[in-house]
């Protein structure tokens, strides 16, 4: 059964002299810019003030950012068949107003419990449901031209991160945290709920489209056709799957405590807010370049590279002492970061397919919310232990180094139909 979908997509769809996945990728950049509300680097921006305010430990704060990532991964795997039969459009308008209602609750907390609360649910609604509606809306409409769409949209989440820190921190004034998120909260509501409610569709079939015809050609490309069942037979699912656990405590780790790391080794905060912007606009770059890859390059090259980059720059922020240096390991570390969460999302739908994808990619998600809530409690954990965030930085470097192994041998499957037996015989395609 074909689901109702929104009214201006079905009188647009036929009717514009282009793709409407055009359209599609428009409204989820704007919902990918609101997503970062309660990112990790916008958090940051609170860490210093809110634990001045309150006394609370950087582990503490950290807890929050991780719990929410723990509950999310609980959620996920029930959230991806959903995506699969019903779209994205009501799971992203519904983390949308999630997101903004809880980062602007946020201003009125006065308890730790409060804190953890709210900062719980908006990390859970990041981690879980955007992850999921953002890039299973983007794979279904889109094939040939999947690594563009990809980078497009993946910019989009980063420009979010470059600009929601400057508009807290502005907001904030150095000391009225409380203001700050407000603001972020009613960006997040402004910018995210209308596109995402008004011209959402499921897929292009239900519309009467194909998906990403190349110019031309009256079908898409071939694609993969994975079940759930059948991904999880593959071994690369398993190491894409590692790659995943071994560069989002990294990402998260060092994302969350930067801003705090940069106060403390005597850079001012509007300064340290500036290097998160640099980081985030370097983040930003990569992703757009990714989108201009050759399609026949092996995506699991451009992975290892991004781990080699995100390596590079945690060890570089070990000895930063002024503002240079740190604007060169913080744009470092982002461009390995805008690696990443382009790659990933293109790996699992270039290797499984559309059809499965949200069940595909929700349980590699739990594993990935897991270990993004490990790294910032790892990291304020030893920062309260040794006094500073070098070991952390360490730590995480041996990670990525990790990841570069995990990410060249992950090879892409191939299915072979048997006659009788259906899919069988996973094999090698690179």
């Amino acid at each position: 059964m074909v689901l109702k979908q929104p009214l201006l997509a079905r009188l647009l769809a036929p009717r514009l002299p282009f793709f409407y996945g055009w359209v599609v990728l428009a409204a989820l950049c704007l919902v990918g810019f609101a997503r970062q509300g309660p990112a990790v680097a916008v958090v940051s921006i609170f860490v210093v003030p809110m634990t001045d305010t309150f006394g609370w430990s950087r582990m503490e704060m950290a807890g929050a950012v991780s719990l929410g990532g723990v509950v999310a991964a609980f959620i996920s795997p029930w959230l991806g068949p959903v995506l699969d039969r019903r779209g994205a459009r009501l799971i992203l308008s519904c983390a949308v107003l999630g997101a903004g209602i809880a980062t602007m609750a946020l201003s009125l907390v006065q308890s730790l419990l409060a804190f953890y609360l709210l900062l719980c649910f908006a990390r859970m609604i990041w981690a879980g449901p955007f992850e999921l509606g953002l890039y299973g809306a983007l794979n279904n409409w889109f094939v040939a031209r999947r690594p563009l769409a990809t980078s497009i949209a993946t910019l989009a989440q980063m420009s979010g991160l470059v600009v929601i820190p400057v508009v807290a921190e502005v907001a904030m004034q150095g000391s009225d945290w409380r203001r700050g998120w407000i603001f972020v909260g009613a960006t997040v509501l402004a910018v995210g709920f209308l596109p995402a409610w008004l011209f959402l569709a499921r897929r292009p079939e239900d519309l009467g489209l194909l998906p990403d015809p190349p110019r031309g050609a009256g079908k898409a490309a071939p694609e993969p056709h994975f079940s759930r069942a059948q991904a999880m037979r593959t071994r690369a699912f398993w190491l894409l799957s590692l790659y995943t656990v071994l560069v989002y405590p990294v990402q998260a780790g060092v994302s969350l405590h930067q801003a705090a790391h940069l106060i403390e080794r005597g850079i001012p905060s509007v300064l340290a807010a500036t290097v998160i912007s640099v980081f985030s606009l370097s983040s930003a770059v990569a992703s757009f370049a990714i989108g201009f890859l050759p399609r026949h390059w092996p995506v699991r090259w451009a992975m290892a590279g991004a781990a080699v980059l995100m390596g590079a720059g945690s060890l570089g922020l070990i000895g930063v002492r002024s503002v240079e240096p740190a604007y060169l390991a913080a744009g470092t570390f982002g461009l390995g970061i805008g690696g990443i969460m382009t790659l990933l999302p293109l790996s699992w739908a270039d290797y499984f397919g559309r059809q499965s994808y949200g069940a595909i990619r929700s349980v590699a998600l739990s594993l990935q919310v897991l270990a993004q809530a490990i790294g910032p409690v790892l990291s304020g954990a030893l920062r309260d232990w040794s006094g500073d965030y070098t070991d952390s930085l360490l730590l995480f470097s041996v990670l990525t180094a990790l990841a570069v192994l995990a990410a060249l041998l992950a090879s892409r499957p191939v299915t072979q139909s048997t006659p009788g037996l259906g899919t069988a015989n996973i094999l090698s395609k690179e």
